[in-house]
């Protein structure tokens, strides 16, 4: 599993025109599956959402987690960050999961952020959406479980 995470002032999902979803000062994430991600992925991500320490505190500039904050955490899906291009100029997405299997996977892991989380948003899995933010900093951090697992 692949997660990018955005530090944010605001972020804001819309689809079809309609406002999905928005959140303050948090985190904006992208999440990609992968073909044979498990639980064990999946905990592996959220652990590291709520406790990656990328937010100011004190005299130091990244100190604080999304909790010690008392942030939002917006999460949006995103196949796309298993995109392979190293053959011709078409990606290809064979690594992803299926639509199927991640749409169960997705929410799982979004029902679990909510569970440990209450002040998670998301996104439409498999919808097209448009994504507005406002980073701060910039601080972009790339989560992978398969680095770590």
């Amino acid at each position: 599993m692949r997660a990018v995470v955005q530090r944010v002032d605001k972020a804001l999902v819309t689809s079809n025109g309609r406002d999905i979803a928005s959140i303050g000062r948090g985190l904006l994430v992208f999440v990609g599956i992968y073909v044979d991600d498990t639980e064990a992925d999946r905990d592996y991500i959220i652990n590291k959402l709520l406790k990656l320490r990328i937010f100011p505190g004190g005299n130091k500039n990244i100190d604080k987690s999304i909790i010690d904050i008392k942030g939002e955490l917006l999460v949006v899906s995103q196949f796309t960050l298993y995109a392979d291009c190293r053959k011709g100029n078409r990606p290809s997405f064979i690594h992803a999961m299926s639509p199927d299997k991640a749409a169960i996977f997705y929410e799982s892991f979004i029902q679990m952020c909510k569970n440990l989380y209450p002040q998670t948003k998301s996104g439409i899995f498999g919808a097209t959406m448009k994504v507005t933010l406002v980073n701060n900093g910039p601080v972009t951090i790339i989560l992978d479980s398969k680095d770590c697992l």
